[in-house]
């Protein structure tokens, strides 16, 4: 029995390192992504990371089960008592609506993947004027505060480039619809309240100290009614705190202006403007003229074809309102280059397809192999180094937390194949019909095969900035892949068909 080489040795045992940096789990429960931070739960101390397993009694085991109970559990509005267990603890809160958190399936192994994969939007956002990089990371600040204040969950902003030296912003978020991250991000948000023409505050922290929120107390829904036009409406009031030089610049500016005929209210009306763009106006009663305070409610209002959908529609615009007055607007005017929705089902398909056709791919080789050389075990051996190949390149990204998309995919089919080409050059260069022997034919074979890894490395590089970054994975899966392939597989390939021909 032939020795086993230490070529083989070091394959094996970076597959079982690459099998620990994988780490199958076999969790059940439903992982807690991100939680409102001036939420109840936030308060009581449940945190991202967290798994829920019960729900008021009920066991959950998946994201699906999570949704499924607490659309149960609130389903009429009023204030329930919610009992949430995770694996560590137990926590309670009296609320009347969806708990502001967002939840995923545990995954099954250390594996991360991509927004291709899991569903929400992508955009590629380039800034009207040229910025520097201190400017890009002002804006990706500002950006990522906003995105986390609206309660996006598993928010990723980066920097990112073309090869003609074009600056962009990629934002990609999980769960999240197209509509809201193009009112989140294209818009500055520039919010203004003005008092006749006089402007009076602004949004963000020199003007605002804090904004109510998930606190039925001082923010939430008035009152649903029917509208004569057809549909219903309903209204949303909360309480917005000023900073002391806010409220008296407030009280300046009302105390010169008259009460109107019924000297309840002052005759000029408070003005909300987003973007320049006027969303409300507020009746200013006579008790607040030049007066010094902190307190203002601001009211607004849904409308929908039906109670449910006006509420949906005054919850969200009470919460874009809410968002850009508390980060203020954005220090630069975007312009979207390219949006895009992935939904996680044809995701999961697209993915479950893909690796269909890479397995029969690799088989249908092996078999024409098998074929052309009439050797099992060289079929066998050319089949298993390529699924090691793909093992390497997933534990190297588990390990140092890339997330695996579509490119990422198509980079690790490249690797397949770039690794079967490189095995049919070992095997034909070891049977050919030379007086050298088998150990130089093996070499003539692995030099061939470094020659053709340098060249598509240096290919590769310019491929890694072009399309602003977007082909990144695939660049960064097939650099893995094909350099995995030619120091540890191949070689250990090439050891295994030299002891063959031995």
């Amino acid at each position: 029995m032939a020795k086993i080489g230490w070529r083989v040795w070091i394959l094996i045992i970076v597959l079982l390192l690459s099998l620990i940096a994988i780490k199958p789990s076999f969790k059940e429960g439903a992982l807690i992504k991100s939680v409102d931070k001036n939420s109840s739960l936030f308060e009581e101390g449940l945190r991202s990371g967290n798994i829920i397993i019960g729900l008021n009694g009920e066991k959950v085991a998946s994201k699906e089960d999570y949704g499924k109970i607490v659309e149960k559990i609130f389903n009429d509005g009023l204030e329930k008592r919610l009992d949430i267990q995770t694996e560590d603890n137990e926590y309670t809160v009296l609320i009347n609506s969806t708990p502001n958190i967002h939840v995923e399936d545990v995954p099954r192994t250390r594996i991360k993947t991509g927004l291709d994969l899991r569903g929400g939007s992508r955009a590629l956002v380039q800034p009207e004027t040229p910025l520097s990089d201190a400017e890009m990371d002002d804006l990706l600040a500002v950006s990522s505060n906003r995105l986390n204040v609206f309660g996006l969950s598993d928010v990723q902003l980066k920097k990112v480039s073309d090869l003609s030296g074009n600056r962009f912003m990629l934002v990609e978020v999980a769960g999240s619809s197209p509509a809201e991250l193009q009112d989140l991000i294209a818009k500055q948000g520039k919010f203004e309240a003005k008092v006749g023409n006089e402007s009076v505050f602004l949004g963000g922290k020199e003007d605002i100290a804090d904004v109510c929120r998930n606190d039925a107390t001082c923010a939430g829904i008035v009152q649903c009614s029917p509208v004569q036009a057809g549909g219903y409406a309903c209204e949303f009031r909360f309480t917005l705190y000023l900073t002391e030089s806010a409220a008296k610049k407030h009280a300046d500016v009302t105390s010169a202006v008259p009460l109107d005929e019924t000297g309840q209210y002052l005759s000029e009306k408070l003005y909300l403007y987003v973007d320049n763009q006027e969303v409300d106006s507020l009746l200013i009663g006579a008790s607040l003229k030049g007066q010094v305070t902190t307190q203002i409610s601001i009211q607004g209002s849904g409308t929908g074809n039906t109670q449910e959908d006006a509420l949906r529609d005054a919850k969200e615009s009470m919460h874009k309102l809410q968002t850009v007055l508390i980060t203020g607007s954005l220090p630069y005017k975007l312009n979207i280059v390219k949006l895009d929705t992935i939904s996680p089902v044809l995701g999961d398909k697209f993915v479950k397809n893909l690796l269909l056709a890479g397995v029969a791919a690799l088989i249908a080789v092996s078999i024409i192999i098998f074929i052309r050389y009439r050797k099992f075990k060289a079929s066998l051996a050319l089949l298993l180094t390529s699924f090691s190949e793909i093992i390497i390149i997933l534990g190297v990204a588990s390990l140092i937390g890339w997330n695996l998309d579509l490119p990422s995919i198509a980079g690790i089919l490249a690797t397949i194949g770039t690794g079967v080409d490189s095995q049919i050059v070992i095997l034909d260069e070891a049977r050919r019909n030379l007086t050298t022997g088998i150990k130089e034919k093996i070499k003539r074979a692995l030099f061939i095969i470094m020659s053709s890894y340098a060249t598509s490395l240096a290919s590769l590089i310019p491929l890694y900035w072009a399309g602003a970054g977007l082909f990144k994975g695939f660049a960064i899966t097939t650099i893995i892949g094909i350099t995995a392939g030619v120091f540890i597989s191949r070689p250990a390939f090439a050891e295994i068909i030299r002891k063959m021909e031995e």
